[in-house]
């Protein structure tokens, strides 16, 4: 049963809006079959982008009038299709909206019509909840679904016939590199349609790793094979990026030209250049990421697909020998990349690529050199930035020394609430550990991860477990709001993402979208917004970037740490 409700969860519903017809009225015969008339709608709901579809008794050509764009006609110009300019599609409920028409129509006389308007701001597509019957709070089968949902929804490329997002068609489909190589695909970064590399591969090792640990919770949720169509997406990409022994692409799109557009990723127009690291510009950070999510990915497709398995191995292998070789930070040679994702330091992705290519080879050397790359004492917390926390908690359960323990134990005494001394993570008054005001529930849910993790080893299973539920669970709502949209009480409608706050192709979007105070178009089913402040306030309002924007990165552990508390409820 819970495969089936999982399976009915991503089909879409029908629309809650209805579209408006009327006839066209006040017409004026002006002689030789010239004319005027108007097409007024009185609004019932709130119109985000529209479309309106003219149909006249008799053929109708030089139509004019100012309020959008004839876009098509049919063959025998009888029907006319009008979309909205980029400042007047958002309409308000209960107003009346006019449109005057011109045009000159066969037959000697004014032609009589029917229009009908359509809301382009609603797409129809609901994903009702799962019902809970297990007694838990939340239900964890429903965010699981709805969290890959997300990931669909931030696909880039040409789409599969199976695409369940019915508001998101094909893009960037000329995305490639310096000699015309092939980088279509991969995800859309945020609530922007930059790819980057780096935190992609890192979201990737993240989902790839919750997918061989807690395969149980995939397969229990019904949404198994869903996973791995949503970690094969980046993978692919990965794959595509490493175009030479010693070439490695990191970015695909100029951000501050794609920041400087507010539209959906169907419609982009300008340049999408591509950065790569080389030999001579090094990045060992993002290599060894790129190295660490193949090499994870290649255990967790080494039953379901051997070929693609192995074909990830030879990559991740070929990578961390590039990222070893010629060491540097990737966002010193590719300083596009620094406004947004600068590095830190790069010794802990070579690590963490070691280390996870001795988990799929078991070749000591792999081992050897995860060891000498460590980076000893607490960690800062898992990010796309800092792998130290896994890297302790992998090496632990390799070699079960007591270095790597002491370090994990010392990394949770920071985070867990109760400790005094220097180094220790503040909490908001209502229970969140806060790292960083941006994207505050990302950090406290990646270390809900390792805190999971950490437990299936055997280091304080109880108040650790215990604590990463304290975490997701004030994600999904103990605060008497969720911040996961499309799930739960209160949950965010304006999330900072562009597509989903456009209205359906055709009618156009822009600034005056991301300016609209209502609820987005779409519903982003699944994203985790960045979270409250110190304070535990949070606004929802689209244009708050630093609380309620959403990223590949922020729903990575979050998920993974959803998919362990499943197991432990």
């Amino acid at each position: 049963m819970l495969e089936l409700l999982a399976l009915l969860i991503i089909l879409p519903t029908v629309a809650i809006a209805a579209d408006i017809s009327v006839p066209m009225t006040q017409i004026r015969d002006q002689g030789n079959g010239q004319f005027e008339g108007h097409l007024t709608f009185a609004l019932t709901e709130e119109v985000v982008g529209w479309e309106v579809v003219v149909t006249f008794s008799a053929p109708v050509t030089g139509l004019t009038q100012w309020m959008g764009t004839d876009i098509r006609h049919s063959a025998d110009n009888k029907v006319h299709y009008i979309v909205n300019l980029d400042y007047n599609g958002i309409q308000h409920a209960g107003t009346t909206f006019d449109i005057t028409v011109r045009g000159t129509a066969t037959g000697g006389s004014a032609p009589t019509a029917t229009a009908v308007l359509k809301n382009m701001g609603v797409d129809g597509f609901t994903v009702p909840p799962i019902i809970n019957s297990d007694g838990t709070p939340y239900n964890y089968d429903e965010v699981i679904t709805k969290s890959i949902l997300f990931y669909a929804a931030q696909r880039s490329g040409k789409l599969p016939a199976d695409n369940p997002i019915p508001w998101r068609g094909d893009s960037a489909l000329h995305d490639s590199g310096d000699n015309g190589e092939d980088l279509t695909g991969g995800w859309y970064d945020a609530g922007d349609n930059v790819k980057f590399g780096f935190p992609m591969a890192a979201s990737t090792t993240l989902l790839s790793w919750s997918l061989l640990q807690y395969k149980d919770a995939y397969q229990a949720s019904g949404q198994l094979d869903a996973m791995y169509d949503c970690i094969r997406w980046p993978l692919e990409w990965l794959i595509k990026c490493h175009t030479g022994t010693n070439e490695l692409y990191v970015q695909v799109g100029d951000g501050q030209k794609d920041h400087g557009v507010w539209g959906r990723p169907e419609d982009m127009k300008m340049d999408r250049p591509a950065y790569k690291i080389t030999a001579s510009k090094p990045g060992s950070d993002a290599a060894g990421e790129y190295a660490a999510a193949m090499a994870v990915g290649s255990i967790v497709f080494k039953d379901k697909d051997p070929a693609f398995s192995a074909k990830l191995l030879t990559h991740a292998k070929q990578i961390y020998d590039f990222a070893k070789t010629f060491q540097g930070k990737y966002s010193v040679s590719v300083t596009e990349a620094a406004a947004y994702y600068n590095s830190d330091k790069y010794a802990d992705e070579l690590s963490w690529a070691a280390v996870w290519l001795y988990m799929a080879t078991n070749v000591s050397q792999y081992l050897t050199d995860a060891e000498s790359f460590y980076l000893t004492g607490p960690a800062w917390g898992q990010s796309w930035d800092d792998k130290n926390t896994g890297n302790m908690i992998l090496l632990y359960k390799i070699t079960s020394k007591d270095k790597y323990k002491q370090d994990i134990e010392a990394t949770f005494t920071n985070w867990l609430p109760g400790a005094t001394q220097a180094g220790r993570i503040p909490y908001t008054a209502k229970g969140l550990a806060f790292r960083s005001v941006w994207g505050s529930l990302r950090y406290a849910s990646n270390m809900a991860f390792m805190a999971l993790l950490a437990a299936e080893i055997g280091l304080h299973p109880t108040e650790y477990r215990k604590w990463a539920k304290s975490q997701i669970g004030y994600a999904l709502g103990d605060t008497g709001r969720s911040f996961v949209v499309g799930f739960g009480v209160n949950p965010p409608t304006q999330p900072h993402h562009r597509a989903s706050s456009c209205p359906m192709i055709p009618a156009p979007c822009s600034w005056a979208n991301q300016q609209e105070k209502g609820a987005n178009p779409h519903t982003l089913y699944g994203a985790l917004v960045g979270g409250p402040d110190q304070n535990d306030k949070y606004t929802d309002s689209r244009n708050n970037y630093i609380n309620n924007e959403v990223a590949c990165d922020y729903n990575a552990g979050f998920q993974g740490a959803v998919a362990g508390t499943k197991l432990i409820i």
